[in-house]
Order: structure tokens, then sequence, then C-alpha cells
């Protein structure tokens, strides 16, 4: 089992960069895909990266691509997003997710975190 814990969201304006993390607790963080997710008002919860085992593969949503980088580092049992040239449709509230693959769909992941607001202002 993996407990994870977003951080690192906040207020910013458009064109500027945020970088998230995600803690996760357990010695088994390193046999886990982990995956971001975000979910703006009104709208369903929409795949924003996910990133393999060992960092073997990453993939990204069509609408961050070029602009978020998503990495982790098994020592520190940590996953990280980085987001640069924010959008104001970038505004969300953004969750970490742990699973079995690095899947693009939500039903691919058993273990979530709470999620942090960004807010990306015009």
């Amino acid at each position: 089992q993996v407990h994870v814990v977003e951080s690192g969201g906040g207020l910013v304006q458009a064109g500027g960069s945020l970088r998230l993390s995600c803690a996760a607790s357990g010695r088994t963080f390193s046999s886990y895909a982990m995956g971001w997710f975000r979910q703006a008002p009104g709208k369903e919860r929409e795949f924003v990266a996910a990133i393999s085992v060992i960092s073997t593969n990453t993939y990204y949503a069509d609408s961050v691509k070029g602009r978020f980088t998503i990495s982790r580092d098994n020592a520190k049992n940590t996953v990280y997003l980085q987001m640069n040239s924010l959008k104001p449709e970038d505004t969300a509230v953004y969750y970490c997710a742990a699973g079995s693959v690095a899947s693009r769909h939500y039903s691919g992941y058993s273990y979530w975190g709470q999620g942090t607001q960004v807010t990306v202002s015009s």
C-alpha cells in the first residue's frame, strides 16, 4: 500500500512555472507507476502525465506536451511535475496517483492523494 501527498501548488501568472511534488510512503514506492491528473471546477478528472516504474517511459496529455515534465526519484519516494509556460486553462486541482502500470485512465490507479490547487491568472 502507498500513501501519497501532493505539494507545490499555488497562484502563478500566465507564462510562469510551478513544480509539484508527490511524496509517497511505503517501501514499495519504486514498484508503482505514477500519474498526475487534474480536475477543474465543473469538469471531469483528466490525465496529465504518467511515468513508469523505472522512468523508462513517460506519457503526456496533448494539452501539456512540451510544457510539463514528469520525473521521479525512487530514492526519495517522490514524483515531480514541472510545469512551465502555464496557461489559465491549466487551473485545476492536481492529483497524484500510484498504480501498477502507467495509464492514461484514472481507473488504472489504486492510490490517490488529496490534491493541490494550481491557479493560473491571466
